[in-house]
């Protein structure tokens, strides 16, 4: 049997259909186990495990582990070792007052976390790196993964070639179209990229992909899963793994200020770099916590990825949580210029601070999020991945519209560099 409450994917379209009816608009009741002790896979009601029974035991075998390894001195050295000297944590948390005075906002102060930095150039590489240690401590010789945008995939790719792993890579037909460069970059580094032909071309049939493959071949492969979504371990391990952006952003604006920031803003797909900065603030009721969706081409015309904001409760990927659906629970087609935001759902735990009323969830366009990209290159000669840029051009709609006080301090995630979207940039400045 799969856990309390779950469905396999594998069971007929017709009963999936009648489940999902089921579940669509309200929370099933296992935050807890039967004997009252709270479940360690769920975030409030969201979380879980909705696998097949296949992959029940390799889960169990991943949680087990990660535990084990975060609780072992020895784990942490390695891995703060290999941060410190291969990738470059702790990354530089970047004053940025010519953009701060683009938002006419007096007093207004804002500070970059530059994830764009780490070897690789992004956020992707703290959990690939955590979890490929994790997968040598478990004796696994081949890692898979999924990637969407390519930055999880080249990290995959760089950890692999670090630790002397086989790499497969699951990438949609689409998203190959738009980000040939992280596919050369994956090739270069040894992985075997397979492009998925199936279903919406994009992140979610290459996830579906990489699970079907990880059911083949549990023994040998450890599933490397980029977000913080997906069945039980995964949120809180990926959680854990990213949770250093924020603990060094909080230490380091400390020292720079003296003080916590008024506002923490960062870009939501899955959700691994939201979750990762906004992880060491959710204890602190002052400080505003804003995840800023895919709004593509607007909530009105279908075509975005706004989960959080346009979605509702349901079972995907292994995991219950808010979910782009229809009526029957069939996953909506999604839309947005930036491939690591082209998801139709989002992790957990994100899930869960915005149900108690913790995390402020946001949109921006498609022509907001180049609006940001455009105004952080002339202000801070900073060429942002389009993922954040989301992140930047809502900044800049906020403070326009009045909802940014004076003397205010802003803590924004920059989660990636935007070479990897230059191609899709220029196309547009020549469409214009």
């Amino acid at each position: 049997m799969c856990a309390s409450g779950s469905h396999t994917l594998s069971e007929p379209d017709g009963e999936k259909k009648a489940r999902m009816r089921m579940v669509i608009g309200h929370r099933p009741p296992h935050a807890t186990t039967r004997d009252g002790i709270r479940d360690p896979g769920r975030f409030g009601a969201f979380g879980g495990r909705y696998v097949p029974e296949g992959l029940m035991a390799a889960l169990t075998d991943v949680e087990n582990a990660h535990r084990a390894a975060w609780a072992d001195p020895e784990y942490h050295r390695e891995l703060d070792r290999l941060l410190r000297e291969r990738i470059g944590r702790p990354t530089l948390l970047h004053a940025a007052p010519r953009l701060a005075r683009a938002l006419e906002v007096p007093g207004v102060r804002v500070f970059l976390k530059r994830e764009d930095m780490t070897h690789t150039g992004a956020h992707k590489i703290n959990n690939a790196l955590g979890q490929a240690l994790l997968a040598v401590r478990m004796g696994k010789t081949r890692i898979i993964a999924e990637t969407g945008a390519g930055q999880h995939g080249v990290a995959v790719a760089t950890v692999c070639a670090m630790l002397g792993l086989s790499c497969v890579i699951y990438m949609g037909a689409d998203d190959m179209a738009r980000q040939q460069s992280n596919v050369v970059r994956m090739r270069l580094l040894g992985a075997d990229v397979r492009a998925v032909r199936s279903g919406d071309r994009r992140l979610k049939a290459a996830v579906t992909e990489a699970v079907r493959d990880w059911v083949a071949h549990t023994e040998t492969t450890h599933f490397l899963f980029g977000t913080a979504a997906g069945p039980a371990p995964y949120p809180r391990m990926v959680r854990d793994h990213q949770s250093r952006i924020g603990i060094e952003s909080r230490a380091q604006l400390l020292a720079a200020t003296g003080r916590l920031p008024d506002h923490v803003i960062a870009c939501v797909g899955g959700g691994s770099n939201a979750i990762g900065m906004f992880h060491a603030f959710t204890g602190d009721a002052q400080v505003r916590l804003t995840g800023v969706e895919a709004g593509g081409r607007g909530l009105h015309t279908g075509e975005h990825a706004a989960t959080l904001s346009a979605g509702t409760p349901g079972e995907m990927d292994g995991s219950f949580s808010y979910v782009l659906q229809d009526h029957e629970g069939q996953i909506a087609r999604t839309h947005s210029i930036a491939a690591g935001l082209d998801y139709p759902g989002v992790g957990p735990e994100l899930s869960h601070l915005k149900d108690i009323g913790r995390l402020d969830h946001a949109v921006a366009t498609d022509a907001v999020a180049l609006r940001g990209l455009d105004t952080l290159c002339r202000t801070e000669g900073i060429i942002t991945a389009l993922e954040s840029a989301h992140a930047v051009g809502y900044l800049l709609e906020s403070a326009e519209q009045g909802a940014i006080a004076e003397d205010s301090l802003i803590l924004l995630c920059l989660s990636g560099r935007g070479d990897k979207d230059l191609a899709i940039v220029a196309d547009l400045l020549d469409a214009g």
